[in-house]
């Protein structure tokens, strides 16, 4: 199959094709759980997800289901079309520095208002995230903060070849 044929879902699937542009937001129904270095950095049943045309969902944490001791803000900063300004952290975790793992809207736009101080984070960098029971894949590339589970498919942006999609 070409990587930029659009996937079919099966049963209980969504395709990122089907996502909208502008992006959705909407509440996520299953608990969201994030490990790092063998320690729990966050654990919510209240996560809320950026749903993107091209993109896997995008998890926003409530800030006081993260352990926020281990998140240093940085001046970094960048701007989303959709949500505004966003800010980053590094995390902290037993004496090593991740550095931009993580980011935030302080003042979102109207559209995205649910999202101020939620913290997303990049999968990468994890020990493991998990969305229900299920580990989560990083979306591909490094750049963009999707999570991949079973439940969607591609293809994804952020795969070698999309860069202008």
């Amino acid at each position: 199959m070409n990587r930029f044929e659009k996937i079919k879902p099966g049963p209980g699937q969504e395709s990122v094709w089907d996502y909208p542009r502008p992006p959705a937001l909407r509440r996520c129904d299953q608990r969201v759980r994030i490990l790092l270095r063998g320690e729990t950095l966050a654990d919510t049943s209240d996560a809320l997800c950026v749903l993107e045309t091209s993109h896997p969902p995008t998890y926003y944490l409530p800030p006081g289901d993260i352990d926020m001791r281990c998140l240093r803000e940085i001046a970094a900063t960048s701007v989303c079309e959709w949500k505004g300004a966003a800010s980053y952290y590094d995390i902290v975790c037993e004496g090593e520095t991740h550095p931009r793992t993580a980011w935030t809207y302080h003042h979102p736009t109207p559209a995205f208002a649910a999202l101020k101080d939620h913290v997303a984070f990049y999968a990468h960098v994890m020990d493991a995230c998990y969305v229900g029971e299920e580990k989560v894949i990083a979306q591909p590339g490094n750049f963009y903060g999707g999570w991949i589970t079973s439940d969607v498919v591609g293809p994804f942006k952020g795969e070698p070849g999309t860069m202008w999609w």
